[in-house]
């Protein structure tokens, strides 16, 4: 309640107001109590997270967890699958005779209008795009893997008797086996100690362990030296295929002798130029030496052919 000093009367009276005013009066309280109420609400919800919106939130931040736990799976999955790739292409189809499959085939499907529009917009767009993405194309490159092996196994039925023939198995059993010397590729000479090209795998052994054809063949040629190879066969498999046994201590074998693969054709020496026991064996195709590495499918797990990899990648010197 509000009073005035009225001069005339000299006495203090009370305001009265109109209606008008006090309804003038309520708006302009109600206005700025909205106004009030807005600031308040504006900064709240910039600030502060309602309790909804904190579960929200939470879960989002889950999900993102999620999808990259995902992705990390996804990169373990691609790894092993370009391997089987590396595989289907380089050994399997290449022993079969079969044309590799072409970049341009696994990839198909990839470009092209963007199939992931819906997905943009978000915070987490682009890692929603990525992994869906990615998943896809696994799961294509999966299917195209997979009907190449359905080809591999009609290939195999086909072709028994090749499987037969080519190299398949280690020369020496691994429980005569006490290491792979030196591995395909560039290594130090043992003699002359400077770096040469190394044409096979070395598999150390004690002297007179028994040395196995890798594969069904003719002997072509059976050689007595008292250097380079010394005592060493070689093995003619047909369908472009050879293999070499070489520094033998004894002989089993002539040449035009049909051989089966398990065959023993020899025993473990260290004839010709060669530091120590040893069998050195090569694999030939179309006249060229290539890594044994890749052909001893028919006799290694998964584990113990890794473990060989590994031993015969390692830079050191030869033995012959």
């Amino acid at each position: 309640m509000k009073y005035y000093y009225n001069q005339h009367t000299l006495r203090y009276e009370k305001v009265e107001s109109t209606w008008k005013q006090r309804i003038l009066i309520s708006i302009g309280f109600i206005c700025a109590m909205i106004v009030f109420c807005s600031i308040i609400t504006f900064l709240a919800f910039q600030f502060f997270d309602s309790p909804k919106e904190k579960i929200m939130r939470r879960e989002i931040d889950k999900l993102v967890m999620h999808i990259e736990s995902q992705n990390y799976k996804m990169d373990l999955y691609q790894k092993v699958l370009t391997e089987l790739q590396d595989r289907d292409d380089n050994i399997y189809r290449i022993i079969f005779e079969a044309d590799p499959i072409s970049s341009s085939v696994r990839l198909a499907g990839v470009g092209g209008v963007d199939p992931y529009s819906d997905l943009e917009g978000y915070t987490n767009s682009d890692l929603l795009k990525s992994s869906a993405s990615r998943l896809e194309l696994i799961g294509r490159q999966l299917y195209i893997q997979s009907k190449s092996y359905d080809e591999i196994i009609a290939l195999v039925k086909d072709k028994e008797e090749l499987y037969a023939h080519i190299p398949a198995i280690q020369p020496i059993a691994n429980k005569d086996l006490k290491r792979v010397a030196s591995g395909f590729g560039y290594r130090i000479d043992p003699i002359y100690k400077t770096t040469k090209f190394h044409k096979g795998m070395d598999f150390s052994a004690p002297t007179r362990t028994e040395v196995y054809a890798t594969g069904a063949g003719i002997i072509a040629d059976v050689e007595t030296n008292k250097s380079g190879y010394g005592n060493n066969v070689i093995i003619d498999h047909g369908y472009n295929y050879k293999t070499r046994y070489a520094h033998l201590d004894k002989i089993n074998v002539s040449a035009g002798e049909k051989v089966k693969r398990g065959d023993i054709i020899g025993y473990v020496g260290s004839t010709g130029k060669s530091t120590a026991p040893h069998l050195h064996y090569e694999v030939i195709r179309s006249g060229e030496s290539v890594n044994p590495i890749n052909y001893y499918f028919n006799d290694l797990n998964s584990e113990q052919y890794d473990k060989l990899i590994e031993m015969s990648e390692q830079s050191n010197q030869s033995f012959d």
